[in-house]
């Protein structure tokens, strides 16, 4: 199958679309805003793998605990996947909802107050933007959108919406962030300079194969032209396969692999602790070393990116390789945090650990290596979930704990490292978040920087001031410099 550029038309971008968009919902009134002591009515756009067994079960386990929800609606173009849905929440809720193919239809419907979509992840934004034209608040598996156009273009909708969004990275409702970020910026690490991380994985049968196919996927039972949004402009048409269907990921018309499958999780948790949102600078590399079965995305890859704040993310991985993974850690001047990997996990326990540097660089003998831990009730998707709930009722969508502007920062930082493996670019992007190909200022930006010995760029948040991102040279330095009129520097 051809790949595609990367470059796509979005509905309700701009023109003719943005009106038929604003024609489709001007007779839809926005749901009212729903009370703690209110049931919330959640349809669910998206019923395969991750929609149905993850999400709508543990909506319905967030029920059985209390909450205030059903789940009143499905949209999915698969048949078995729509059945499915209705007979578990049916006998689980005893609620029986109702079943779309088009989408359009369940957003239309006055009984739904709130969406959750887990598609495939070209129509992410597709599906994010009609659903807040419609007022209803939205969970949205990651990553958030396909592109970065798309990205900005959510951001600006969401904050002129006034509806609680929430983007499905489960990790960053885990405390460790918090307490992290807080750490950075009372000055523990010193001047934060880089943060790696990973999300190797290994299997006999390739990255994204493990996704059954089954006989009962076949043209009548699957709307494949639905599925692929040739009317939209999100894929080009194609003949109708089951591994299209059933493995997208291995396909870059629809995903970026580990790029968008795994990296994003990794990604935004790094940001998230470092307070670090848009990269300066993208490049990446990798390629298709061993799973040679018609896939299209890489099964090595990584990613260094730069930020305008002096600090670097080392993102590297491999599908074919798991045993010893690269250590997930945030780096600074005076000492290192380095997380466990429960903190990519699902459980609701996250540790991480401060090791100072010596004491011949930190010139504090105090600094000692120190565990911190933090706990929960229970794991973190039923507390992404009900984080996303909580957002809802106090109708305050900055509680969310993974919010459109962070999600957006990790797509693009992700979405360029696709494009610079791909065209075999370096990308910058300006403080204003705009894109352009690299050139030689943003190297020549830091030199400049240190022949004029200014300071230290910090993370946003810092308040220790100069702490840890001072350097004490030794006397002989004092030697160095031109000689001026012959005169020596230290004269």
């Amino acid at each position: 199958m051809p790949s595609d550029s990367l470059s796509r038309r979005v509905f309700l971008k701009t023109g003719a679309a943005a009106g038929t968009a604003a024609g489709l919902w001007a007779s839809t009134a926005p749901a009212e805003a729903v009370g703690a002591n209110e049931r919330l009515r959640i349809g669910v756009i998206g019923a395969g793998n991750r929609g149905f067994n993850t999400l709508t079960k543990t909506l319905v386990r967030l029920r059985a605990a209390g909450r205030n929800v059903d789940l009143v609606s499905v949209a999915d173009v698969y048949s078995v996947h729509r059945q499915r849905f209705v007979d578990f929440v049916e006998e689980k809720t005893g609620v029986k909802p109702s079943a779309h193919v088009d989408h359009r239809e369940l957003l239309q419907d006055r009984n739904v107050d709130a969406v959750v979509i887990a598609t495939p992840d070209h129509w992410h934004a597709t599906l994010i933007l009609e659903s807040l034209a419609a007022g209803k608040p939205v969970y949205c598996e990651k990553p958030m959108t396909h592109t970065v156009d798309e990205a900005r273009e959510v951001v600006a909708a969401w904050k002129s919406s006034g509806q609680a969004m929430q983007v499905g990275v489960q990790l960053t409702s885990l405390p460790v962030w918090d307490m992290a970020r807080e750490m950075i910026n009372d000055g523990k690490l010193g001047k934060v300079v880089q943060f790696q991380t990973e999300s190797a994985r290994n299997s006999k049968y390739g990255m994204s194969r493990h996704n059954v196919i089954t006989k009962e996927m076949t043209p009548k039972t699957v709307d494949f032209r639905r599925f692929l949004g040739v009317d939209e402009g999100l894929a080009p048409e194609m003949p109708f396969d089951r591994a299209t269907f059933g493995q997208w990921r291995c396909l870059w018309p629809f995903g970026y692999g580990m790029y968008s499958d795994l990296f994003v999780h990794r990604v935004t948790g790094m940001l998230k602790a470092t307070g670090l949102r848009m990269p300066g600078r993208v490049v990446g590399g990798g390629g298709i070393f061993l799973e040679y079965d018609g896939r299209e995305v890489a099964d090595v890859a990584s990613i260094i990116a730069d930020f305008h704040e002096g600090v670097q993310a080392l993102v590297s991985s491999t599908m074919v390789s798991e045993e010893l993974k690269l250590e997930h850690m945030i780096r600074g001047h005076h000492g290192l945090l380095r997380f466990d990997k429960n903190c990519s996990g699902n459980s609701g326990r996250g540790t991480f650990e401060f090791v100072p540097e010596r004491p011949q660089v930190t010139l504090n003998s105090k600094l000692k290596r120190e565990t911190f831990e933090a706990k929960t009730e229970s794991n973190i998707v039923m507390m992404h979930m009900a984080n996303w709930l909580d957002a809802i009722e106090a109708g305050k969508p900055n509680m969310v704990n993974n919010d459109p502007e962070l999600a957006a920062a990790a797509l693009t930082l992700v979405n360029l490292a696709v494009r610079s493996y791909r065209e075999g670019k370096v990308f910058h992007v300006d403080r204003d978040g705009q894109v352009s190909d690299g050139d030689s200022s943003w190297a020549a930006r830091w030199e400049t920087m240190s022949k004029d010995r200014a300071k230290p760029h910090h993370v946003p948040g810092w308040n220790a001031g100069d702490a840890g991102s001072v350097l004490h040279p030794p006397e002989y330095q004092k030697l160095a410099g031109p000689w001026i009129d012959g005169k020596p520097p230290e004269a």
